[in-house]
């Protein structure tokens, strides 16, 4: 077992508490290995370690939140099923995540909330202060450091590696430019001061890089979502 997965099964184990039911340990280790599937080079088990930390350092910093530990479950599910060709990857994984949350004894109000929180990772675009901490922790990448935000970007780009590169540049610079148009690419505060402007330059380099800082008529590409900062598109040639 990896490090980052060391650091999951510690995590579930906190929201499992004293229970100590088989499914329990079946839940996990399903959510582990869909981690390990073969396509994937950002969207790991590292990447969820990371969003945990995350959302640590922000709730120790003195962010308020109403259910640290709904967002922490829904971080450990945010990118359960992660298809780089489908749409539906956020409500997909929501809903393992409600059945994760049904396998806790959790009420089914309380489910409802984590899979909103999982299906926000979609837009990126938070509603309030638990949707904002999980949002920033998924973002968070953004604002890293030159040579692990160099990483991600190749990362997500083996991901899509199906997309035709010319197909690749319009539609990621697309979703980069909606970044950098945004007010504020992180809504807490801590996040903001710590990783805003190091996230601006970080866009601002990696759209340099992709020489298609312009739209173009060729191509219109279709944003449809946006994980960890990663741009999820469908690219239609006119």
């Amino acid at each position: 077992m990896s490090a980052p997965e060391v650091e999951l099964r510690a995590a579930w184990r906190q929201l499992v508490g004293n229970a100590n039911e088989p499914r329990l340990d079946q839940l996990l280790d399903q959510l582990l290995a869909s981690h390990r599937e073969e396509h994937r080079h950002y969207h790991t088990a590292t990447h969820v370690m990371w969003v945990l930390r995350h959302i640590s350092h922000m709730l120790s910093a003195g962010e308020q939140v109403t259910d640290a530990a709904a967002i922490r479950l829904a971080a450990l599910y945010h990118d359960a099923v992660y298809d780089p060709s489908a749409t539906d990857n956020e409500a997909r994984s929501a809903q393992l995540a409600g059945e994760a949350g049904a396998a806790l004894g959790w009420p089914a109000a309380r489910r409802q909330v984590v899979q909103r929180l999982v299906e926000a990772t979609a837009a990126h675009q938070p509603r309030d202060r638990d949707e904002a901490v999980l949002i920033d922790a998924d973002l968070a990448i953004l604002g890293a450091s030159p040579n692990d935000y160099a990483a991600y970007a190749l990362g997500v780009r083996a991901e899509y590696a199906h997309v035709p590169e010319s197909a690749w540049r319009t539609g990621r610079a697309a979703v980069l430019r909606g970044f950098l148009a945004r007010p504020h690419l992180f809504t807490t505060t801590c996040m903001r001061d710590a990783r805003e402007a190091r996230a601006r330059a970080n866009i601002a380099a990696e759209l340099a890089q992709l020489g298609v800082w312009a739209t173009t008529g060729r191509a219109a590409a279709s944003v449809r979502t946006v994980v960890g900062g990663v741009s999820v598109i469908s690219v239609r040639r006119r």
